[in-house]
């Protein structure tokens, strides 16, 4: 038998696995309702249709918390639980290689964040499910179904076997088990809340401009409305790095003709951000994940103190845009942005067309100093709502000036989510 038809063989023998896999996750399905008829969730039990905070069935997660920390050390480091995870996942179910990136060191990185997170939180299930919830939506987008998740249980628990070797225990598979059917659980009934939420969104790119050779201003516009709200971000997945997916702020408020904006700095010589920045013309094809975070709550009216370094100008931008069109009557808004230099300001003539016949925005830009000593300095601002976006330590470092000047700290907004 020649490599081709050895190659369609195993491709014909993985899909046709695939395939029963679907079939019985999908019996299985049926047969939880029939069973419950009362529920109206897709999901396991424990999760109902309006994303309720009950826990998984009565699920104590601070129990499983003690007995996954107590034996930490059995498995660690995480990262190698992952890697012999992921190996032995692949070699059961090969079909599900595709669904990931070809690069596998974000994800397994991310992951080992996840596995963290979830330790550090399991005794609050109701907070974590809302997290773990969000999560599910946004996984919709990688092609992941329901049924995946069995194939991840099966292989973590030989991944945690291997690890602890003769310190294996019943218990502590146990605990590691009920901890990700928690996770799946709530996940699953993410995804299902959001079935007429499309995964992700079709966007043709119609500029490209290089501000800086590590800088580029991208528009894009999609085939149908992309319901976000100035000061969300997306996920941008680029066709040369498939089930890649890198978060951008949008740079401009919501607009009619279906364009929106992202500021994209390259932040190594791979990855989402570098293929943007270099390797992204007129007419390429992008897929956009759903919205998600906010810096602006909804019905808050209070003057508006904006904070920004680096390409977390781009929320800020979409918000004074927003402002401009829809201004609660009264309202100002301070606008910062912090810079090494003048020429660090890669977006300020846009800046200063918004500022044009605008008193209600004062501007100032910040190229000397620190960013937070010169917002601290500039004025009281304890009845103003603030919001800050940029580099991690930027942001940690405005905050906690605004803080110290007696600005309450639900009073200071920041994307949790959002990774610069």
């Amino acid at each position: 038998m020649d490599n081709s038809s050895s190659t369609h063989l195993a491709t014909g023998t993985a899909t046709a696995e695939y395939d029963r896999l679907i079939a019985r996750h999908h019996a299985m399905r049926l047969r939880r309702r029939l069973l419950a008829p009362s529920s109206s969730s897709g999901g396991d039990p424990g999760y109902g249709a309006d994303g309720d905070d009950h826990g998984y069935g009565g699920y104590d997660g601070a129990v499983d918390q003690h007995l996954i920390r107590r034996d930490l050390d059995r498995i660690a480091p995480l990262s190698e639980l992952i890697d012999h995870l992921y190996a032995v996942m692949f070699r059961h179910r090969p079909y599900l290689r595709p669904l990931f990136p070809a690069s596998m060191e974000f994800q397994q990185a991310h992951l080992e964040r996840i596995f963290r997170h979830l330790v550090d939180h399991l005794h609050h299930p109701a907070e974590l499910g809302r997290m773990l919830r969000q999560l599910g939506r946004d996984h919709r987008k990688l092609g992941v179904r329901p049924v995946h998740y069995e194939a991840f249980e099966e292989a973590l628990c030989e991944a945690i076997r291997y690890r602890a070797g003769e310190h294996w225990t019943e218990e502590l598979e146990a605990a590691w088990v009920r901890m990700i059917r928690f996770a799946v659980g709530a996940m699953v009934a993410g995804a299902d809340s959001a079935l007429t939420e499309p995964p992700y969104w079709h966007a043709v790119v119609t500029g490209h401009e290089r501000r800086r050779p590590d800088l580029a201003v991208l528009r894009v516009r999609t085939g149908e409305p992309y319901p976000y709200r100035a000061g969300q971000y997306g996920t941008v997945e680029h066709p040369a790095l498939p089930h890649t997916w890198r978060q951008y702020s949008m740079g401009c408020a919501p607009r009619a003709d279906n364009e929106l904006e992202f500021h994209v700095r390259r932040t190594g010589p791979d990855g989402v951000s570098a293929a943007l920045v270099e390797h992204t013309a007129v007419g390429d094809r992008l897929r956009l994940g759903p919205p998600r975070g906010g810096l602006l709550p909804d019905g808050d009216a209070r003057d508006l103190l904006l904070v920004a370094g680096g390409t977390g100008l781009a929320p800020m931008k979409a918000i004074v845009e927003q402002q401009a069109a829809h201004r609660p009557p009264g309202r100002r808004v301070h606008l910062f942005v912090g810079a090494r230099d003048r020429g660090d300001l890669y977006d300020w003539r846009a800046l200063a067309e918004l500022d044009l016949h605008k008193p209600w925005l004062t501007l100032t830009p910040v190229t000397a100093g620190r960013l937070a000593d010169a917002v601290a300095a500039a004025g009281d601002w304890r009845g103003h709502l603030a919001c800050v976006s940029g580099p991690v330590g930027m942001v940690a470092s405005v905050r906690g000036r605004l803080v110290s000047a007696g600005l309450p700290l639900g009073q200071v907004r920041y994307d949790q989510g959002l990774q610069r």
